[in-house]
């Protein structure tokens, strides 16, 4: 019994340390990281109190899918941290009056929250032989809170399309298919027969290189000459070789 209180406080503690993390941590990898580290200790605590299916599906879904999920798009996201920081003074005073306000709400709460009487005798309630924790959640979760459950599933579904429906673009500018319009393609209007003499050339489609310039026209922008044109250079225009030595280690 002694060791079960060990573990539980243990668990606590951590759990409580790393909830802390998750806030003041500036790093946001980080922050998801000690979130991870929550969830396996509350994990250990569903363990230490019975129920091993909530520790199972708080392993499998939150640590599994959620918490990965928040790891990845945080560090695939390109946020400047600096740009954020620099709004908090800003929103310091509304920040500040929006915690008072939630806190007011927990000490309220607190405050009028009291231990129903037959609680603790629910402590020394034996379990029913033959059902399992899965079995009694799954009956109590179907039965008695089955209105509960399925309006819980339609906000998560409605936010589900709420974050598809704002993240959603009709960018236009891609490139996309339009399988109707290639379907209809025939082969008259995508492709030109041309019968090309021979030796003619690209010159049939009216694809020519432009003429050479005249003797004596040195433009910038002149066109070149044919492949098969031959310039003609005077002798007084023609470079000299220059006759460079080399010493015997050059190759």
């Amino acid at each position: 019994m002694i060791f079960t209180h060990i573990f539980f406080y243990f668990f606590a503690v951590i759990l409580v340390a790393s909830a802390v993390m998750v806030v003041t941590a500036r790093n946001p990898v980080h922050s998801v990281l000690f979130l991870i580290l929550c969830f396996f200790n509350a994990a250990g605590l569903f363990l230490i109190a019975g129920a091993e299916f909530l520790a199972f599906i708080l392993l499998i879904v939150y640590v599994g899918a959620v918490a990965v999920l928040f790891l990845f798009v945080v560090m695939m996201l390109d946020i400047d941290f600096s740009e954020l920081r620099a709004g908090v003074q800003r929103y310091a005073p509304i920040g500040a009056v929006v915690g008072a306000i939630l806190f007011l709400e927990l000490v309220l709460v607190l405050g009028g929250w009291q231990i129903a009487p037959g609680a603790r005798g629910l402590l020394l309630t034996p379990m029913t032989p033959g059902v399992s924790n899965t079995d009694a959640i799954g009956r109590v979760l179907y039965t008695q809170y089955a209105f509960l459950f399925e309006t819980a599933s339609t906000v998560l579904m409605v936010a589900m399309i709420g974050a598809i429906v704002l993240t959603h673009r009709d960018r236009r500018r891609s490139k996309s298919q339009n399988i109707a319009q290639q379907n209809a393609r025939t082969p008259a209007s995508t492709l030109a027969m041309i019968d090309v003499p021979i030796g003619a050339g690209v010159r049939a489609i009216d694809i020519r290189r432009p003429d050479a310039p005249l003797p004596g026209e040195g433009r910038p922008d002149a066109a070149l000459p044919a492949p098969d044109a031959t310039v003609p250079v005077s002798p007084g225009e023609a470079p000299e070789p220059v006759l460079v030595p080399q010493t015997p280690g050059d190759h």
